[in-house]
């Protein structure tokens, strides 16, 4: 998994988040799934049906990895989002469109379908848009082989991992899961047969369906009465809002109805589906018997040319007897996806073989800092070459030929202390690393403003933003006199969350008078669910501005929010809510600090910020608040800012040491020994030690850990 960088979120579901990254030394994106392991049995599934599948109608499976408490799964990267995405947004699409969509979905089933595999769970969020918009089936967790008793198959690999189902609840909601999305169920699946093609078949006309008309051909809130209607009624005949006019052609009515026939026997297959008359021949050009075989064969050519010089990107397991079997006469591939020993099939994981969570961090926000490469082989040559020649007095004419420069020594300790992962920064605020958060959602009915999106707010008019802003700081500063005042309050703020991760408009924000109202809002809110959200606020807005105007009452908010801490720090819920914005805060100004010449002085830090954290970071506090002041001193540190100084104490190296000893979480472990580092550097700059007290310091740090500095005693 180091040759990954992973980047922004990009989706979510219950137990899994789904980030953009790229493959290092190349320009290749991916999409990789973090999974909680209770989810092992899908994931495997998933794993083991799609590992050699080379298909342009479905998304390539590259590499999975297990860590201590997650599966990471490496996949081809979507950037169009889901079918239900665009179903949503537009609400019915042309026919055209549904013919020219239909083209790839079938494709893709009859790809599948020739490899022996049955999707089972065929429903618009499991079909991706490549960026051209070309439909990718997605997310295998509950196909199965044709014939296959697919809960056999979860129970031995629940059992072999030792975190099986126990509890008869549990089992009961995987049992129904095993049933599928019941929209897009077959009416004989419903009355207890097994999954077959032509239940496949049935839910890809209920697809067609839903992205002429917008909506599946059966809906209702009631599973019971759902069923019903699947079962006994027919649907109404396709239409589409607004578009009475607009009469779907007979060609696409008599294929809809076709495949979505009651009688399985009755329903359309797939010879008379490839030639039915509304493909206009799109399958005619190329035999339907060679149409899998053959794009196989160019997918796999494709693949071997976006990485030249590696081996084909494929699952690595001990063995796989029978997973893959040879090529019959037809050219069709004749496959068992049987799996008797689940030893076959295992993901990576670490190298040592400790699956150690931390080597996974999210590269959401370089720093500004830049460094000089050096090679480390020629630093430590160097050093050494110092460290042999001041042992003899004799030599110190030759030093002074020998021996590099204080800037260069300084300069070559600085690559010796930090790794290429210290030139990342991530953020304090929802990061899953620290707390898991839940996303943030907001009412459009209860909205007492326009629910602009951050691309509409961009293009707004000069008038029109004026208004808008004007609308929100009166709602947000408006008096909390019944129950349902805070409430839109807070809606309101639960929608100004959403908007301010755009950059652009972060940066436009906090420049106006909605800043001012969020403090006062944090300051004399009578409903802390009030302050909280305000904080919340300010503090994603501190995360993504880029750039910060010296009449921004910054330091006022820093201010607030440390007296605010002080007061309540016996709140462990509460520092956990304000200590990200604060982190946030403090490295927005130490960030800015580096891009102006002249730092006004009304960007001065008040002293009891850094005597807040200071004891945020001490023995007996939870460990989320320990993390969380760690993540801010190692963000505050890392741009060799004036406001680092504040940091470097007496304190805080046995501090920092201690969690790092003692913690048992990965992530906080390494986020105290990076700060140790960045403390050590920092104290080296503050104090211009010569050459000796390096060595001196150097040679503690690597043997004994951290020791007293042989010029000042500080205990680093």
């Amino acid at each position: 998994m180091e040759n990954f960088i992973l980047y922004e979120e990009i989706g979510r579901g219950s137990k899994t988040v789904v980030y953009k990254g790229r493959r290092k030394g190349t320009i290749n994106f991916v999409a990789i799934l973090c999974t909680e392991k209770c989810k092992r049995a899908e994931i495997t599934n998933w794993v083991r049906l799609t590992h050699e599948i080379r298909h342009k109608n479905i998304v390539t499976f590259h590499e999975w990895y297990e860590t201590s408490n997650h599966l990471w799964l490496v996949v081809e990267l979507c950037t169009g989002g889901s079918l239900e995405m665009v179903i949503t947004q537009d609400e019915c699409l042309p026919e055209v469109v549904v013919r020219e969509f239909g083209v790839d979905l079938v494709t893709g089933l009859h790809h599948i379908h020739n490899l022996g595999i049955l999707f089972c769970d065929l429903t618009p969020g499991k079909i991706l848009l490549e960026g051209p918009g070309t439909l990718k089936f997605s997310n295998f967790c509950l196909a199965k082989a044709e014939g296959e008793n697919l809960e056999e198959f979860f129970a031995l690999i629940g059992t072999e991992d030792g975190g099986g189902d126990s509890d008869e609840n549990s089992r009961q909601n995987l049992k129904n899961r095993f049933r599928g999305t019941l929209s897009y169920i077959a009416p004989e699946v419903i009355e207890g047969s097994d999954f077959s093609i032509a239940s496949d078949l049935w839910a890809l006309g209920c697809l067609l369906y839903e992205m002429y008309s917008g909506r599946p051909p059966f809906f209702s809130k009631s599973v019971t009465e759902l069923a019903e209607q699947i079962l006994h009624e027919d649907p109404f005949p396709p239409t589409q809002q607004g578009s009475a006019s607009l009469e779907p052609s007979s060609d696409f009515l008599n294929l809809v109805d076709s495949l979505l026939e009651k009688d399985p026997q009755k329903r359309l297959t797939w010879p008379k589906l490839l030639q039915h008359p509304f493909w206009k021949d799109a399958f005619i050009q190329i035999p339907s018997d060679t149409i899998s075989s053959q794009e196989t064969s160019s997918s796999r050519k494709k693949a071997e040319l976006l990485e030249p010089g590696e081996s084909e990107i494929q699952l690595e397991c001990k063995s796989l007897p029978d997973i893959v079997l040879p090529r019959t006469e037809n050219n069709q591939l004749n496959r068992s996806f049987k799996l008797e020993n689940p030893e076959e099939l295992r993901p990576k994981s670490a190298v040592d073989g400790e699956s150690n969570e931390s080597i996974f961090l999210l590269s959401s926000r370089p720093t500004p800092r830049t460094t000089t490469t050096v090679e480390i082989n020629n630093a430590a040559a160097v050093l050494a070459t110092n460290s042999a020649h001041t042992s003899s007095p004799s030599s110190s004419a030759k030093d002074k030929n020998i021996c590099c420069s204080q800037q260069d020594i300084e300069s070559k300790v600085k690559e010796l202390i930090f790794l290429e992962s210290d030139l990342i920064v991530t953020p304090v605020i929802d990061n899953p690393k620290i707390v898991k958060q839940p996303p943030v959602r907001f009412d459009v009915k209860t909205l007492h403003v326009p629910a602009h999106s951050a691309d509409k707010l961009l293009i707004l008019k000069e008038d029109d933003w004026n208004d808008f802003l004007h609308q929100v700081c009166q709602l947000t500063d408006s008096p909390e006199k019944s129950t349902g005042a805070a409430r839109v309050k807070l809606n309101l703020l639960c929608y100004l969350c959403t908007v301010v991760g755009n950059k652009e408009v972060a940066t436009k924000l906090i420049s106006t008078q909605l800043f001012p109202v969020l403090l006062q809002q944090l300051r004399i809110a009578p409903n802390w669910d009030i302050r909280a959200k305000a904080a919340r606020v300010i503090g994603l807005l501190a995360l993504h501005t880029t750039e910060l105007k010296e009449t921004v009452p910054v330091i006022e908010a820093v201010t607030l929010l440390t007296e605010l801490i002080r007061e309540n720090f016996r709140n462990s819920k509460l520092k956990q809510c304000l200590l990200p914005t604060l982190g946030e805060l403090l490295y927005l100004v130490a960030n800015q600090e580096g891009k102006k010449e002249h730092p006004r002085e009304c960007w001065a830090l008040p002293s009891a910020a850094y005597t807040v954290l200071m004891r945020c970071l001490r023995e007996g506090e939870e460990r989320v608040v320990n993390h969380m002041a760690a993540k801010i001193v190692e963000n505050v540190c890392s741009t060799f800012s004036s406001y680092a100084q504040g940091f470097i104490t007496g304190e805080i190296g046995p501090i920092l040491w201690y969690l790092f000893t003692h913690s048992t979480i990965d992530s906080l472990r390494i986020t105290a020994v990076s700060d140790s580092g960045e403390e050590l550097l920092h104290h080296l700059f503050k104090h211009q030690l010569c050459n000796k007290h390096l060595k001196v310091l150097l040679g503690s740090l690597l043997k004994n850990g951290f020791q007293h500095c042989a010029t000042c005693k500080m205990k680093v």
